[in-house]
């Protein structure tokens, strides 16, 4: 599976072809089949397909798109402003695109645990959001179990193996004392209520339509969409996690 920045240096690619191609450079049976092959993956990806320039989409080999080409600008200049023009769209949006404001700092605190497992969900749930939703959502709901577990553990507290996500998280929200019920104040109460919910939702969203169970023909395929919901609410459940518990040894 092609990461996002992979994706990136392959339009980047397509672009330098078809620049070199329009203005001169050369035209042999390499260049064709690097086009054929590296439009054959673009086209696959969901995602990009609409975002590729449509004369990607239509012209099936460097003979078409010569056609295309000089027939619509007669001068190199003019080309290669046309090209860089209709490519520009699409790699913006997949060097930016992936980045969330808030990953460098749960990336931050999930760091500062000394926890491999849980740094790798993270680093998956990250890098799976866009080529990989299915894996993204499971590696979102991996993440929050291990932070959990990873609290609990440090905690001396003792859970059963196979425990469900939604008990291993209430276990760790009462020894956080952020579990709703230990609530005095009715906005934190309703905050942390939200915030069991999310989790709760997670492990669902996970079984419904993540990569854990197999899929009947009916089954959900989610979109880029729900990974980023995911990872995002798993990341800011997590590092919130990790910042109380680190607040509440602090003060110990």
């Amino acid at each position: 599976m092609a990461s996002q920045r992979e994706l990136s240096e392959k339009v980047e690619k397509l672009k330098n072809l078809l620049v070199s191609y329009a203005t001169g450079g050369s035209s042999g049976a390499d260049e064709d089949r690097v086009y054929k092959e590296l439009r054959t993956e673009l086209l696959a990806k969901p995602d990009l397909k609409d975002q590729l320039p449509r004369f990607v989409r239509t012209c099936r080999d460097l003979r078409q798109f010569w056609e295309f080409i000089k027939g619509k600008f007669s001068t190199y200049r003019e080309r290669r402003s046309f090209l860089w023009g209709e490519f520009n769209p699409i790699i913006d949006m997949l060097e930016n695109s992936h980045v969330s404001p808030s990953d460098e700092g749960i990336t931050g605190n999930v760091e500062r645990v000394d926890s491999d497992t849980i740094t790798e969900y993270w680093r998956k749930a990250l890098d799976r959001r866009f080529d990989d939703p299915e894996g993204a959502i499971t590696a979102a709901r991996s993440l929050i179990e291990s932070v959990c577990k990873h609290i609990l553990d440090e905690a001396r507290i003792e859970y059963e193996n196979g425990a469900p996500l939604p008990k291993l998280y209430r276990l760790t929200a009462e020894k956080l004392n952020i579990a709703p019920s230990q609530q005095v104040e009715h906005i934190l109460r309703q905050i942390f209520g939200g915030v069991t919910t999310v989790v709760e939702g997670l492990g669902a969203l996970r079984n419904e339509i993540g990569d854990a169970h197999g899929g009947g023909k009916d089954s959900i395929r989610p979109g880029v969409h729900y990974a980023e919901l995911a990872v995002n609410l798993a990341g800011a459940v997590a590092g919130f996690l990790i910042t109380t518990w680190e607040q509440r040894t602090k003060d110990t």
